[in-house]
């Protein structure tokens, strides 16, 4: 049965008009649809709790719509109206009739719904319902259109090439496909064909944890108390799920190689453990000599997490793809250089800023990489941490991301009413949103 479960979140002003004058200012009403809200699945959940707070920031109403369990834990920390309708069949697929229910009930009180995630029953259902109720969507497709999956999985592909008329579909007709970086996007049209839709790259990020010093020294303490034993070690963090897509076992390999440069340096490989991959990673550590340097608290959320990033050395993430990379943004924010392959899509910033180090996602590159931090003089260190604390501030602030999505919407409104002509695109038939207009210079 569907249970709504409304978290603590201030008042927020709604939507008025689609005919006021400042249509493309208006703060809009946002459904946000995510298979779950399970922060053990990876970084979309992540993802929509951040974009709540940004929405919360603009003043724009946001609820989540899900397919949890009503009573689920991890929906108890989200700050907005959450409808856990806890039903679906099919496994990934999701397939869930009471969707449908609640869609064809709740629809028309929102000015703009948006998936986030691909290759599953809710954006079909959201598809239809839309089309049904004459309302504007968009689709988060995270990162689920690299074609680095399409080579790393090629029977998984094969089925997704089958099913691709009708997810094609559901991203031709959506306002907006939303992505993170336009690396991201020129991937995304690479993979399958057709690939005509409309594109949005939204500025993308966090919002920051307002912590006072005393805080931070909480944080770090709660982490110390998780694992005693780096009281008085220094650690690099690798924070995600144990996966092969995150290139655990190149980092085990890479820094069992190296532990001669740095004997005062552990590895902290914070994540839920999936695939099995996880026990087979432990085994290699032990083969290899260094299981009493490797150390793997599973999941960490909260406070504990944000102890974890101001207590490490720097961030480690040897990738094999990443569309964006919430973790590798929280480091930047609590002031961490981040290493990481080139294949986390904002590595350009990163190198362009100096903010942490960038190679190949191979043994060789992941090597190389620790290598020079291993072997880099503690005042560049120090220099560089600096410099990723200023990479932060200013390219990733979930504020913009809320802002832009806001604003597709809402021109989408200042058009229908015929208000606001020079702000609504409309370069694809109607469908269009003028890439430079989802962005307000105001918070930029």
């Amino acid at each position: 049965m569907e249970s709504s479960f409304n978290g603590s979140k201030s008042s927020i002003p709604t939507s008025s008009s689609a005919g006021n004058p400042s249509a493309h200012q208006l703060s809009m009403r946002i459904l946000h649809m995510i298979n779950t809200l399970d922060p053990e699945t990876g970084g979309p959940p992540e993802a929509v709790r951040q974009l709540i707070k940004g929405y919360e920031s603009i003043g724009a109403e946001i609820e989540v719509v899900c397919l949890d369990p009503p009573h689920a834990a991890y929906i108890r920390d989200v700050h907005c109206p959450v409808h856990a309708l806890d039903q679906s069949f099919g496994g990934r697929y999701s397939y869930s009739p009471r969707l449908w229910r609640w869609l064809k009930a709740n629809i028309e009180r929102f000015d703009g719904i948006v998936m986030n995630g691909i290759w599953s029953f809710p954006g079909v259902a959201l598809r239809l319902s839309a089309k049904r109720a004459g309302k504007s969507y968009g689709v988060f497709t995270h990162g689920a259109l690299d074609p680095w999956f399409n080579r790393k999985y090629p029977f998984k592909h094969l089925k997704k090439l089958l099913y691709w008329p009708i997810q094609y579909s559901v991203l031709r007709d959506a306002v907006a496909v939303f992505f993170t970086t336009s690396t991201e996007r020129d991937l995304a049209k690479a993979s399958f064909t057709p690939s005509d839709w409309n594109s949005v790259v939204v500025p993308y990020g966090i919002m920051e944890p307002v912590k006072s010093s005393q805080a931070e020294a909480e944080c770090l303490e709660l982490f110390y108390k998780s694992l005693p034993r780096l009281r008085r070690r220094r650690y690099l963090l690798f924070l995600g799920r144990i996966h092969e897509k995150k290139g655990c076992d190149l980092l085990i390999e890479a820094f069992a190689g190296l532990t001669g440069l740095a004997p005062d340096m552990d590895l902290v490989m914070a994540g839920p453990g999936q695939t099995g991959m996880q026990a087979k990673l432990k085994r290699r550590a032990e083969q290899l000599g260094v299981a009493d340097r490797v150390h793997w608290p599973g999941l960490i959320t909260g406070d504990v997490k944000w102890g974890a990033l101001k207590g490490c050395d720097a961030f480690i993430l040897p990738s094999h793809q990443e569309n964006f990379g919430i973790s590798v943004v929280e480091a930047l924010c609590a002031g961490r250089s981040v290493l990481i392959s080139n294949q986390v899509n904002i590595w350009p910033d990163i190198r362009e800023d100096s903010a942490g180090l960038v190679d190949d996602d191979t043994l060789e590159g992941t090597s190389r990489m620790l290598r020079r931090w291993f072997t880099m003089h503690s005042e560049e260190r120090n220099r560089m941490a600096d410099r990723a604390r200023a990479c932060f501030v200013a390219r990733y602030s979930m504020r913009r991301a809320a802002q832009a999505i806001n604003n597709v919407f809402s021109s989408i409104a200042a058009k229908d009413a015929n208000v606001d002509e020079s702000y609504a695109g409309s370069a694809t038939g109607g469908r269009g949103i003028d890439q430079a207009s989802v962005v307000d210079p105001a918070v930029q």
